[in-house]
């Protein structure tokens, strides 16, 4: 009796084992399953700010800690482009290349705006070389007045800070069509991508 009280002990043993691991495998490949799999499809942002609406003047902080206006006058014919990225987002990695690309193809002043902590913030613009040479906001003011909920998000602004296009972006396809929206009008001078080029206080 006492040898199969054994046998039976040791046997439930090794199956909580077996289920501790399969639990460890499963939660990995959930993990590799949520950075590769994108969400299908346009995606509904919740009202904040919309297009046709001004932005409000904010003094925003780079990643550097200089300061950057959003929302006051830029020369005639110049827009800005933000992309809001989060370092936890999957999704994010693969638009960033894209939206910056097709921001330096239409001549917009390109701007990430940064959701999360500085540090990790920091650490996601190192490691990825697209990311670099281009500021990164940072600070909650901008997300919270154009109720930012869902990433990644694009919004263009024009030369009196108007929101011409806003949505949640997850291909090259949706950022171009968001964008054919918007009637360009031509400026004086093209801006380098990343290049901030309005007055920071």
């Amino acid at each position: 009796m006492m040898v199969a009280l054994l046998i039976w002990q040791g046997f439930l043993t090794v199956l909580v084992l077996v289920l501790a691991v399969t639990l460890l495998a499963l939660a990995r490949q959930i993990g590799v399953l949520h950075e590769r799999i994108a969400p299908i499809g346009a995606q509904e942002a919740r009202p904040g700010l919309d297009v046709g609406q001004t932005v409000p003047r904010l003094v925003l902080r780079t990643l550097e800690d200089r300061p950057v206006m959003i929302g006051d006058a830029l020369q005639p014919g110049h827009y800005q482009m933000l992309l809001f990225v989060a370092p936890e987002c999957p999704v994010c990695k693969r638009v960033i290349p894209v939206a910056r690309e097709v921001a330096a193809s239409r001549g917009f002043e390109f701007l990430f705006v940064g959701d999360g902590p500085v540090p990790e913030l920091q650490d996601m613009v190192a490691s990825r070389p697209e990311m670099q040479d281009v500021p990164l906001l940072t600070g909650v003011e901008l997300g919270l007045v154009l109720q930012i909920n869902r990433l990644p998000a694009l919004v263009l602004l024009d030369e009196r800070g108007v929101i011409r296009a806003k949505d949640i972006v997850n291909t090259r396809r949706q950022i171009e069509e968001l964008l054919d929206t918007v009637p360009v009008a031509p400026k004086v001078d093209r801006v380098k991508t990343g290049v901030i080029s309005h007055a920071a206080v």
